[in-house]
């Protein structure tokens, strides 16, 4: 396979535990999805506290980014991995013995505090042993992350919250989480090459310095709106497709599994792409295919589960070439020596613009009587603007990183 003369046996391995990595953190967000239909009636909140729930992981894990960006160049990229993850998996455990929605949303606050550097340190990760000619396709296998809990993690935690209440995906998130971390300890080697670049003693200066750089500026508000989509659309999906759609909860474990199989195809094959067009070409793409099936989805009516399954596939698929092709444009922004704290603010501004998109979501869809969601199309709508201006302010980093690379 192609992939066997690119990487070696040990970029391999970390191509897989990064993978692994992000399948936890991915599923812990993404689980409170489709368990939304569940919580909101058995724990008696309206569809504005449920987007709040989601909000809060999301601003924790934005505040606790930019907190930790200027000390993450200080340290062996593997020990401050591990660290967060360990932080992660205490508040997932946190969130799996909540009973009450006030001790739900103090949990989510934790989780996100860890949670939210672990895709930033992973990025740089990738940064450092991969060379950007190939960390398209990195990112793509990466990114199957979240295929992987579609396929897997989502409808084995809705069969575990159906067979016994909403605590279950979080215990089963924890378990293999546990897993992961030990062969992280064990495995991953430790990654200290940055470290003889520093030049700012001082962790807060080295934030500032780092966040004061004009490009840097730049590059960091292309990344306001690329969580908007994720962040506006996921929140409800499982109660839209319950209440406007049609569908009942038996079906959904089955519609989140067809997504995810296709998206492990669609994964490697948009790294690849990526990699061989440009990523910028497949980030143009993926966002017009997105804008095309949201705008789709969001008018739905009543609709066989066959043909939700068709539309969200093609979606998925739009929605992971704008996330995979933008992510391994990113990397090639910043200098080594900066490249922990880049990424630590960059995934912060995402998801602190996540967790905003999250909350004008919340006061965008309202809930009816029946429980059918209301102005879900203003919804799509919203998305489908923020996505055409990200592209073009996309093109700014496609034009530096071309620049850079000339030089």
């Amino acid at each position: 396979m192609e992939q066997e003369k690119i990487f070696t046996g040990y970029q391999k391995f970390m191509i897989a535990v990064l993978s692994f990595i992000q399948f936890t953190v991915v599923l812990d967000f993404m689980v409170l999805s489709p368990l939304g239909a569940i919580l909101m009636p058995e724990l008696h909140i309206t569809p504005q506290q449920f987007g709040l729930v989601v909000s809060a992981y999301a601003f924790s894990a934005g505040a606790s980014g930019l907190l930790a960006a200027g000390f993450a160049d200080k340290f062996d990229r593997k020990k401050f991995l591990l660290f967060f993850y360990v932080g992660f998996l205490i508040g997932t455990a946190f969130c799996a013995m909540a009973p009450t929605y006030e001790l739900l949303m103090a949990a989510r606050i934790f989780t996100g505090i860890f949670g939210g550097v672990i895709g930033s340190v992973s990025v740089a990760v990738i940064s450092d042993i991969f060379k950007p000619e190939v960390r398209g396709r990195v990112m793509g296998f990466v990114q199957m992350s979240f295929a992987a809990s579609q396929v897997l993690g989502l409808p084995i935690g809705l069969q575990l919250a159906n067979m016994f209440d909403w605590h279950a995906p979080f215990w089963m998130i924890v378990m293999v989480g546990i897993l992961v971390g030990i062969i992280i300890l064990v495995k991953m080697q430790p990654l200290t090459s940055h470290l003889a670049l520093q030049k700012d003693g001082n962790p807060f200066v080295h934030l500032f310095h780092t966040v004061s750089k004009p490009h840097y500026l730049r590059a960091f508000s292309s990344t306001v709106l690329l969580a908007t989509g994720g962040f506006m659309l996921m929140p409800f999906g499982s109660a839209f497709s319950t209440k406007n759609l049609g569908l009942t909860l038996d079906q959904l474990p089955l519609l989140y599994a067809v997504t995810g199989v296709a998206a492990l195809f669609f994964g490697p094959m948009i790294g690849k792409l990526s990699d061989r067009f440009g990523k910028y070409n497949m980030f143009v793409i993926g966002s017009a295919i997105s804008s095309l099936l949201v705008g789709i989805f969001c008018n739905l009516g009543t609709t066989p589960l066959q043909i939700i399954m068709v539309i969200n596939v093609i979606m998925f698929a739009g929605i992971s070439s704008r996330m995979i092709s933008a992510s391994a444009l990113m990397t090639s922004v910043p200098n080594l020596e900066d490249r922990g704290a880049f990424m630590s603010v960059n995934s912060s501004i995402q998801q602190i613009s996540g967790g905003l998109a999250s909350l004008l979501a919340g006061a965008i869809v309202v809930k009816a009587p029946d429980g059918h969601l209301e102005r879900y199309d203003w919804l799509g709508y919203t998305v489908i603007a923020s996505m055409v201006i990200s592209v073009v302010l996309m093109k700014w980093v496609d034009n530096f990183v071309k620049n850079k690379e000339a030089k």
